[in-house]
Formats: C-alpha cells, structure tokens, sequence
C-alpha cells in the first residue's frame, strides 16, 4: 500500500494537500479578467467528468493525503448535477468548500447546511451596480449582494473574492474594507493575473504593496493588525482593530507564495495542473475511463512542478506575455 501523500510529495517537498475541481466551463457571467469577449470553445459534453468520475478521483487524491477539496468552475452551481456531486464528496473525510459567483447561491443553503459545507467563497469585483455590470457583462450585482447579507446571516463562513484592477477598482479598497466593521467577513483583493483572453498587462495590476499604502493612508497604523496567516495560505491576512471581519491579499504575481503551495488542480475536463500558471496539463480522464490506475500519472504530474510559477521565477520573466500560453481562468476553474 502506498504510504499516504507520497504520490502528493514533490521534488521540492511540498505536499499537496488541497485539490481544487473544476466542475464545469459553463458560466452565468461573463468577467472579464476571466472570459474572452468571445466566450471560450466549450468541451464536448463526453469530455466533461461524470458525477461518478469526479468522486473516483477525489477519493484516490484523499486516499493519498488530500485532507481539503474546493469546487469551482466555470460556476460550480449550475451545473445541473451539483447537488449529487457535494452529497457524494461530503461523504469523504475532507472540509468541503465552494467558490461561487453568488448569483445563484441561495437555492443550495438548505443543502450546504444538509452536508455541512461552511466555508463559502463569493465573487464580487465592485460595490458599484454599474461597474459591476460592466466587468461581469450580466446585471446581477443586486442579486450577489443579497445573497453575501444572506449567507452572512445563515452562519456560513464567507470570503468575497475581488480581483483589483487599477483604473477600475482600485479606488474601492477602503470601500470593501469597510464592510468587515460590523460583518464577519474576509475580504481578499486578488492581483489581476494573466489567462487567454483577459487582456492582461502589468501596468493594469494593482500589487499588495499598493493596497496597504491605500491602508496606511485611510487607518491609523496602530488600528491596522497583521493576522497570523494559516498554513499554506495563499494570502497575506489583516485586520482594522475592533471590526468585526478581516481583509488579505493575494499576491500571486508580485509577492507568491510558491514555497509553501499545497494545491494541485483538475480540470472539468479531466486535466491534471500542477500550477496555475502551467503551461501543461496531465489527463487523468481517459487512463481512468480505460480502467488503468491514476496513481502514477497523479504522482508524474506531481513531481513535474516547477519550483515558482511554473518556471517564471523573476517577473521580468512573468511579464513576457509568451510566458503565458494558458487557458482563460473559467477553463481551469482557478
């Protein structure tokens, strides 16, 4: 028998513990840092994993040392199968979460609360109605923010995903900062990072180092607390002194947090990455489908990454857009 996470160990010791599933490629919005114009070529449906595949390979990723799954997408929720799929992966030992855009949230608490999924990430760029429409192409803002007051109220854990873009919403840091004064919320600003199709350039993200200069500007520094950031966190944590939530960062492009990364990520589509920023994609569908064994081809991927961001260890090597020959972030599921 293989000694549990083993196979999750790589060259550089760093054991992947949090599997990211990308349920589907479908969305009902349409952002813009995370869909071309365009919309994308979609999978066939032949080639999207069953409910029943999904679970298979979660449960050998857990049998070897997966201890949390997350589920995202394209928008995991409209995927009409959902419900089976949580219900199945809620009986693994693991903590079970979601990244979700909040449009249609409310229709799944009941069954959240059923299998015991707390923890609740939501996808909110702008408190502005008409910015918000404007980087989703949906008018849904009302909707999302109703439903982060109701998943607030019911008791779930809830973080708000905001990917900062400068000349956009960079003026709206304080703004969401504020909505942690009386709600036990975690706001996290997300640098912009490049995908096929985003439009991505350096001059348009807006770095950690900028965000707490916006901090230092509007607080007084001694209400302003650095958190103590759990293991393998991939953001930087703070906290304005008496508020009721908190606030990070997530650096990926300026500050990563490579050394300590403990997550590895499959696709809708069956496809094994190894790093956001991979370049390359290992598929775990169709030796699982020939009824072969996943286990050394998961143990490959592994073993495979590369020490930062797939090999783009300076930013002056993350900047050349050839560096970034990836699929747009609703393929991948982030």
């Amino acid at each position: 028998m293989t000694k549990p996470n083993t196979i999750l160990t790589d060259t550089f010791g760093r054991e992947h513990t949090y599997l990211r599933i990308s349920l589907t490629e479908r969305c009902n919005l349409r952002c813009t840092y995370c869909m071309p114009a365009d919309g994308i070529a979609l999978s066939p449906k032949s080639h999207i994993m069953t409910y029943e595949e999904i679970y298979t390979i979660a449960k050998e990723f857990v049998e070897h040392g997966v201890t949390k799954i997350r589920l995202t997408g394209g928008e995991p929720l409209v995927r009409k199968d959902v419900g089976r799929i949580l219900e199945q992966l809620a009986t693994l030992p693991v903590e079970l979460a979601i990244t979700t855009n909040g449009v249609i949230v409310h229709r799944f608490i009941d069954l959240f609360k059923k299998i015991g999924l707390q923890k609740i990430n939501v996808s909110l760029d702008s408190l502005d109605n008409d910015k918000n429409t404007a980087i989703t192409r949906r008018d849904y803002f009302a909707k999302v923010h109703d439903n982060i007051q109701l998943l607030v109220k019911e008791g779930f854990e809830v973080k708000v995903n905001c990917v900062l873009i400068k000349g956009f919403n960079d003026n709206e840091i304080v703004d969401f900062i504020e909505l942690t004064k009386t709600q036990p919320l975690q706001i996290r600003f997300i640098e912009f990072m490049p995908f096929d199709g985003n439009k991505w350039n350096l001059d348009k993200l807006v770095s950690l180092e900028e965000v707490l200069k916006e901090v230092y500007a509007h607080y007084d520094a001694q209400s302003f607390i650095r958190l103590k950031d759990a293991p393998n966190d991939t953001a930087k944590n703070y906290q304005i002194k008496g508020y009721a939530g908190s606030f990070a960062v997530i650096s990926s492009v300026t500050n990563p947090f490579c050394d300590s990364c403990n997550r590895i990520r499959l696709t809708a589509n069956g496809q094994l990455k190894n790093c956001l920023f991979s370049t390359s994609e290992t598929d775990l569908l169709t030796p699982l489908r020939e009824g072969k064994s996943i286990v050394p081809v998961i143990q490959k991927a592994v073993g495979s990454k590369k020490k930062i961001r797939s090999g783009m260890e300076t930013l002056e090597q993350f900047k050349d857009p050839d560096s970034h020959n990836n699929r747009s972030m609703i393929a991948i599921g982030g």
